[in-house]
């Protein structure tokens, strides 16, 4: 304490009040990122049942389109998205419109991350910004589109299989449609 005091005297900040800043920089850092941490536990938490298809079935998820890839960027996979979700413009990260499937040899699917959309004229009517959930704006898919849908937000998550172009990019390199 008296090295503390004796510094201040001096007109320089002591050791310790510098190590103080920097423990409180950390400490805000840590808490500013532990609710997308906590977010996406929940998430996981939510949606971990759904490794079993036949629960995401049961629970109204079906298949939606096919397995999608696109060259040179990589794939989203087979999605089952439950529509009584899909057609209301409630957001819940713990309810995601959507589920992605990556195709397995033996004929099963994996789970390796969820998706949330929202009709965007659904959306536009009701809100003012563009949808964000888990930190992420919700990107646009203009119609026409591959799916043949009016034009929506979507937002993916890989949160069951690495992504190395970013956890929340649309699509993920590791997973494939070939099986």
């Amino acid at each position: 304490m008296a090295g503390i005091i004796q510094n201040r005297r001096h007109g320089r900040p002591g050791v310790a009040v510098g190590i103080a800043a920097i423990l409180t920089l950390a400490l805000a850092s840590a808490s500013a990122a532990a609710p997308g941490q906590a977010d996406l536990a929940r998430v996981r938490a939510a949606t971990a049942p759904y490794h079993d298809l036949a629960t995401a079935q049961a629970a109204g998820y079906g298949a939606f389109y096919i397995c999608t890839a696109e060259p040179g960027a990589g794939t989203m996979g087979q999605h089952f998205v439950n529509l009584a979700v899909l057609l209301d413009t409630t957001l819940d990260a713990s309810q995601p419109e959507a589920l992605v499937y990556e195709p397995r040899q033996d004929g099963g699917y994996r789970l390796v991350a969820v998706e949330y959309l929202v009709f965007a004229e659904a959306w536009d009517a009701e809100h003012s910004a563009l949808p964000e959930l888990l930190g992420h704006q919700f990107a646009l898919v203009p119609s026409p589109n591959r799916y043949g849908l009016p034009p929506f937000y979507e937002l993916h998550a890989w949160i069951w299989q690495p992504n190395p172009s970013g956890m929340f990019y649309e699509w993920n390199p590791r997973v494939s449609c070939d099986a």
